[in-house]
C-alpha cells in the first residue's frame, strides 16, 4: 500500500493503463472490449448504466472526494488558506487555463471541435507531482508547494466546467433531495470520533450512495457528488479517509479510467486528416500552459513578491509550466463530456489528450532535471565557498 501512496509509482501505472487501452483497442480485443463497455449493469428497470458510465461517473466521484479533502485542507490550513498564498499560483493558474483556452480556440475556431475549449485546461497532480519527485532531487520547496497549490486551483476550474458546462435538464427535486443528503453528511461527520462510530459510519456510507444517485438523476454530473461530499465532511475525519482511500484510488480507480478512456481507435488518416479537436488540444497542452503559466507567473512575482512567498525563478516557471500540461485524468473526462454526442470527435481528442500530456512530460522530464541540476550545483558551489 506504501507504494500506491508514493509519488512515483502511481504516475507510472496511470501511464501503463492508458498505454494498454490504446494497445488493447488497435489490436483484435478492441471490439470485444468495446463491447464490454457498453454492457448494462445494475438493477434492471430501476438504476442501470453501462460499464463505462459506472467508470467515469461512478469511480471517478470516489477520485473527486479525495480531491475536494484535499483541496478542503488546503484552503483552511495549508497553502491556499491566505490571500496572500494564493495570489502567487492563482495569477499563475489563470494564465495555465486562459493562453490554452485561446490556443485551442485559434485552431478549432469556426469547426464542430469548438465546443472542446475546456479540455486542454486541466493538470493532472498526479502525473505532475510523480515527474517531480522522479527527477527533481534538489530542488527547493517552495517549486513543489507552488506546483501543488497551482494544480488544486486547477482541478477548481475543471470542477467548475464539469458543474456549469456539462449540466442539462436539471431535476431541481433531486438536487434538493442531494442537498439534504449532503448537510445530513456533513452533521454527522462531525459524530465519528464518539462510541458510535460503526453505525455513523454505515450510514455515512449510505448517504453518500443516496447523494450519488439523486446527483446523478438531477442531470448534474455525478462526479460533482464526489466534490460537494469532500467539501462537507469533517476535516479530521476526511483526512484519514482519503488516507484509506489513497492506494485504492492510485492503483484502481484512476488506472481503470486511464485505460477505459484510452480505448480510442487510431484513425488511419495523414496528419493534415486529422480533426482541429486533435490539433487543438496537442497543442494547448504543452504550448499554452508553458506559456500561461510561465508569462502570468512571473507577472505574479511582479505583484506578490513583497510579503509574499519566495520568488520562484523564470526557469521554475517553465518547468511548473511543463508540468501543468500533463492534463491526462481531467482532461480525458473533460473530453468524454465535451464531445458526447460525437464519438469521432472524442476519439480524437482524447488522442490530442495522450499525445500533448506525453509530450509535456518528456519538456517536463528535462526542464525539471536541468532546474534541478541548477539548484544542486549552486548548493555544492556555496558548500565549497564557505
Amino acid at each position: 500500500m506504501s507504494l500506491l501512496r508514493s509519488a512515483r509509482f502511481p504516475a507510472i501505472v496511470l501511464l501503463i493503463a492508458a498505454a494498454l487501452g490504446l494497445i488493447v483497442a488497435n489490436s483484435p480485443l478492441g471490439p470485444a472490449v468495446g463491447d464490454a463497455m457498453h454492457a448494462y449493469l445494475g438493477i434492471p428497470s430501476v438504476f442501470e448504466l453501462s460499464v463505462s458510465h459506472w467508470i467515469k461517473d461512478g469511480l471517478l466521484a470516489i477520485f473527486f472526494f479525495v480531491v475536494a479533502v484535499e483541496l478542503q485542507y488546503e484552503l483552511t490550513s495549508g497553502q491556499l488558506n491566505s490571500a496572500r498564498k494564493a495570489l502567487q499560483p492563482a495569477i499563475a493558474a489563470a494564465g495555465g487555463v486562459l493562453v490554452p483556452i485561446a490556443i485551442y480556440l485559434a485552431v478549432a475556431w469556426g469547426s464542430d471541435a469548438a465546443a472542446g475549449w475546456p479540455i486542454p485546461t486541466a493538470t493532472d497532480i498526479a502525473f505532475a507531482l510523480g515527474v517531480l519527485a522522479v527527477f527533481g532531487k534538489g530542488l527547493p520547496a517552495a517549486l513543489r508547494v507552488f506546483l501543488l497549490a497551482l494544480a488544486i486551483l486547477d482541478d477548481i476550474v475543471g470542477i467548475i466546467f464539469i458543474a456549469v458546462l456539462f449540466t442539462t435538464g436539471v431535476d431541481f427535486g433531486a438536487l434538493a433531495g442531494a442537498a439534504v443528503a449532503v448537510i445530513a453528511f456533513g452533521i454527522l461527520s462531525r459524530q465519528l470520533d464518539t462510541r458510535a462510530r460503526v453505525p455513523i459510519a454505515i450510514l455515512l456510507v449510505l448517504l453518500a450512495i443516496t447523494t450519488w444517485v439523486l446527483v446523478y438523476n438531477s442531470g448534474v454530473h455525478a462526479t460533482i457528488a464526489g466534490v460537494v461530499l469532500g467539501l462537507a465532511m469533517a476535516q479530521r475525519p476526511a483526512l484519514r479517509v482519503r488516507h484509506e482511500l489513497e492506494p485504492w484510488v492510485n492503483g484502481i480507480v484512476l488506472p481503470v479510467f486511464a485505460f477505459s478512456a484510452a480505448l480510442v481507435v487510431i484513425p488511419s488518416v495523414s496528419p493534415p486528416q486529422l480533426s482541429p479537436a486533435f490539433w487543438g488540444v496537442l497543442i494547448a497542452l504543452p504550448v499554452g500552459k508553458v506559456i500561461g503559466i510561465a508569462l502570468f507567473g512571473w507577472l505574479s512575482l511582479r505583484v506578490s513578491h513583497r510579503g509574499g512567498p519566495s520568488p520562484l525563478a523564470f526557469g521554475d516557471l517553465l518547468a511548473a509550466g511543463a508540468l501543468g500540461g500533463i492534463g491526462f485524468t481531467v482532461s480525458l473526462l473533460l473530453s468524454e463530456l465535451a464531445f458526447s454526442d460525437a464519438p469521432a470527435l472524442r476519439d480524437q481528442a482524447t488522442l490530442g489528450v495522450l499525445a500533448g500530456s506525453v509530450i509535456s512530460l518528456l519538456l517536463a522530464a528535462g526542464l525539471v532535471s536541468w532546474r534541478a541540476w541548477h539548484y544542486r550545483r549552486r548548493t555544492m558551489t556555496a558548500a565549497a565557498s564557505s
